[in-house]
């Protein structure tokens, strides 16, 4: 058996194999040819002091041979014939969920309303390039869903929620790195991600599932308080008893289709704010305590929160080495949200700065009943999209401007491709989000010194962080409260909150189904 040991050492000590096995063979006492591997299980910066450090946890393979551990997809079923199971939205919950259904020998029809993969891309530049919103193919919508090109992150903090590991291991089976087994923060990259979503794609149709791209839902046929089926944008009926809802926390048109139907959904308080981009030499500099990080150490990101007149206001989704994307899902409205390749190259570091909501905070939009939240997130989506000039340019002002309450006339051209339009951000928001906002920044700056500066540049708004819609369902059968065979699932129904948990969530939710069919 091999031994374990944590250990902390110098960055360039864990990025050279022969560094750290001569390390290892010290802190063993013996020598370093009688070392036949080092694998390491966990790896971790630490920069809370001036030098800075990496926690490894190793196995050291000590006059025994090593065996590479091979990372084999299960052995999926053909379900070709076999029972169907509708799931509405191939992100990363839709996805596993299909995987799972084909595990448990049930056939999968994965329905999209946008692109595959590649087909997104054109629409993503003509939202950048032109202006141009596809609603129903963007960052949001399409193969993969939000996470496939807004970085790609696989952190989770969902530990009694499911088999973290499980998911991770079924990346690295579709054709992640090994790292994402091993890093305390896993990331795939959003240049490396839409490869592996493709590849699980092919493998559901492999196996018998069927996947419908550029196919929206526009009614789930309910009788008796029991699903049907549902219908498409072309009057296309697929009928099933048993229907997954996974369709992301920008699916507008299905909460207000539930609303209309008397189906029962309930508001949600969620988290809006702004995305900030510093330089990441900055971010590196107050980091790592040194003026320039090294070859050996990744771009440092950054986690603050603090309490402001009693909300919390934290930082969400922070890309080190990335760029902002613009995420509106309809013409009319700006969002934004970001995302980082795999090496984490670019020059600017972008995190969403976002407060914590209330349900109280949505009065003003009660006459809308459960969709209050929404219609509160988009009020503030249009206001930005008038306020910058009608098209997908957004709103920005450097840091310290906008705590002086001063328009930044000078704005440098930044990570954002549409571009920016100098606003006073006080007139985006209501007055206690702008006040909260501005206190916030300056507890920043004084907890992180140097992250208060003009050189920051605030766009807004963000305004996805999560749904502004819960879904209710029965805690055990994971079935709707009130209509049966309708499985909410995911961000959208309120039930995760990124990559990870979502696919958790997604195979939770087959997994019921099946034990409904007696399939367990």
């Amino acid at each position: 058996m091999p031994r374990e040991f944590q250990i902390q050492v110098a960055p360039e000590v864990a990025a050279n194999e022969q560094l750290l096995t001569d390390f290892v063979a010290r802190l063993m006492q013996v020598k370093s040819e009688e070392i036949n591997h080092i694998s390491i299980i966990k790896r971790s910066i630490d920069a809370r002091q001036k030098s800075v450090k990496v926690n490894l946890k190793i196995a050291v393979y000590w006059n025994e041979e090593f065996t590479a551990i091979q990372r084999n997809l299960p052995e999926y079923k053909d379900v070709s014939d076999k029972q169907e199971v509708i799931i509405v939205g191939a992100g990363p919950a839709g996805l596993f969920a299909a995987l799972q259904l084909i595990e448990l020998g049930l056939k999968p029809i994965l329905i999209e309303r946008g692109k595959d993969v590649q087909e997104r891309r054109r629409d993503l530049k003509a939202i950048n390039r032109d202006h141009i919103v596809d609603e129903d193919s963007n960052y949001c919508y399409g193969e993969g869903g939000a996470g496939t090109y807004s970085d790609g992150k696989l952190y989770t903090r969902s530990k009694k929620r499911g088999d973290v590991d499980r998911i991770l291991e079924l990346f690295v089976a579709f054709g992640a790195s090994e790292d994402i087994l091993v890093e305390a923060h896993p990331h795939i990259g959003t240049n490396k991600l839409p490869k592996i979503i493709k590849s699980i794609r092919e493998k559901i149709i492999e196996f018998g599932g069927k996947v419908l791209f550029d196919t929206r839902v526009t009614d789930i046929i309910v009788k008796n308080n029991e699903v049907q089926g549902v219908e498409t944008q072309n009057g296309d009926i697929i009928n099933a008893q048993k229907i997954i809802l996974a369709t992301g926390h920008s699916a507008r048109d299905i909460f207000e289709l539930l609303d209309r139907k008397k189906i029962v959904i309930e508001a949600k308080p969620f988290a809006l704010g702004v995305r900030a981009e510093h330089p990441q030499t900055l971010i590196d500099s107050i980091q790592y305590s040194c003026d320039f990080r090294g070859e050996h150490l990744p771009p440092a990101p950054y986690s603050i929160v603090k309490q402001v007149n009693g909300r919390g206001m934290y930082s969400f989704c922070m890309c080190p080495g990335g760029v902002i994307a613009p995420c509106a899902t309809s013409p009319g409205e700006v969002v934004t949200n970001g995302w980082s390749p795999s090496k984490r190259d670019q020059e600017t570091a972008n995190s969403g700065i976002v407060i914590e909501l209330k349900l109280e905070d949505f009065k003003p939009f009660e006459k809308f009943g459960a969709l209050a939240g929404m219609e509160f997130q988009k009020s503030i989506e249009q206001k930005a999209w008038h306020l910058a000039g009608e098209t997908q340019r957004v709103p920005a002002q450097r840091m310290v401007d906008f705590t002086q309450s001063k328009v930044s006339q000078d704005i440098p051209k930044t990570s954002y491709v549409p571009g920016t339009t100098p606003v006073e951000l006080g007139q985006v928001f209501p007055g206690f989000l702008t006040q909260i906002l501005r206190e916030g920044f300056t507890q920043f700056g004084k907890s992180m010194r140097g992250y208060m500066t003009n050189e920051a540049i605030l766009h807004a708004p963000e305004s996805r962080t999560s749904s502004p819609v819960r879904i209710p369902r029965d805690n055990y059968s994971l079935e709707h409260v009130q209509v049966k065979g309708l499985y909410p699932c995911g961000e959208g129904a309120g039930y995760a909150g990124g990559i990870i948990s979502a696919a958790i969530d997604g195979e939770k939710c087959a997994l019921k189904i099946g034990e409904a069919l007696n399939k367990l």
